[in-house]
């Protein structure tokens, strides 16, 4: 497949949602709501659970399964107090030693303007950064679109992953399109520019690991969680310093 063919299979209508994870993967999950400084935004779906009997802090930007809940969850595109929302949780789980798993899922954030008149980009910039220097294990798993600083936000991890038909870029292609050649008939160009896929990404070092989708039966979720159960398990021995600073270095490399 084509760059571009991969963009269209990581918008597909069908494709599991951050809500489709979370029901498969993480037991006894709660949802806790609020960012306590404004409102709930229900583009982030976020609370506690456990895999495996570990306890985990869980966060996913959900796009929402068909046209009422893509209206309720925003498209998957989150405002400031969804990303308020995440770290505060993400807070909570350093206090009570969960390890941290984020599902991603979005085209890029909300850039209407009450967003901007919000803070959007310091919203972003803080996830960021106490994403970074949180004192317990994180994942990040790409699972459709992984658009600009929205994703990003989500994604300063120890590791991310991402679905073999994912994408994750610093820009939609059709955005690119429209900066580079004023032409957005030139977005498969852009698609190709942008080394957006899987495998690109895991040459470059955005990503660590390409999961093969198989059609996302019992045995993708079932391989999924036994992975993400051992990945938390290996790095919860990891000194919560030596921890904070690969992260770091891993960071910085881009």
């Amino acid at each position: 497949m084509s760059a571009y063919d991969i963009v269209l299979k990581s918008r597909e209508k069908g494709r599991p949602t951050a809500v489709r994870y979370i029901s498969e993967i993480v037991e006894n999950f709660i949802e806790l709501h609020g960012d306590r400084r404004f409102a709930d935004d229900r583009a982030i779906i976020a609370g506690i659970g456990t895999i495996s009997g570990r306890p985990v802090t869980v966060i996913g930007i959900e796009k929402g399964e068909d046209t009422n809940g893509r209206i309720e969850h925003n498209f998957g595109c989150a405002h400031p107090e969804g990303y308020r929302k995440a770290v505060r949780l993400m807070k909570q789980a350093e206090k009570f030693h969960r390890p941290v798993l984020c599902f991603v899922d979005t085209s890029g954030a909300y850039c209407g303007i009450g967003a901007e008149e919000r803070g959007q980009s310091e919203a972003i910039a803080s996830s960021i950064l106490e994403m970074i220097r949180l004192k317990t294990p994180t994942l990040s798993v790409i699972i459709g679109e992984g658009g600009s600083g929205g994703a990003l936000g989500l994604c300063a991890a120890d590791e991310v992953w991402i679905d073999e038909n994912a994408t994750y870029s610093v820009i939609s292609p059709e955005g690119c399109a429209s900066i580079l050649w004023k032409d957005s008939a030139k977005v498969a160009e852009a698609s190709e520019c942008l080394k957006l896929t899987a495998d690109n990404l895991q040459k470059l070092g955005a990503v660590e690991r390409v999961l093969p989708e198989n059609g996302f039966g019992e045995e993708f979720f079932a391989k999924l969680k036994e992975d993400i159960a051992a990945f938390f398990a290996e790095k919860s021995q990891i000194p919560a310093e030596t921890l904070i600073e690969k992260r770091y270095e891993r960071f910085r490399k881009f």
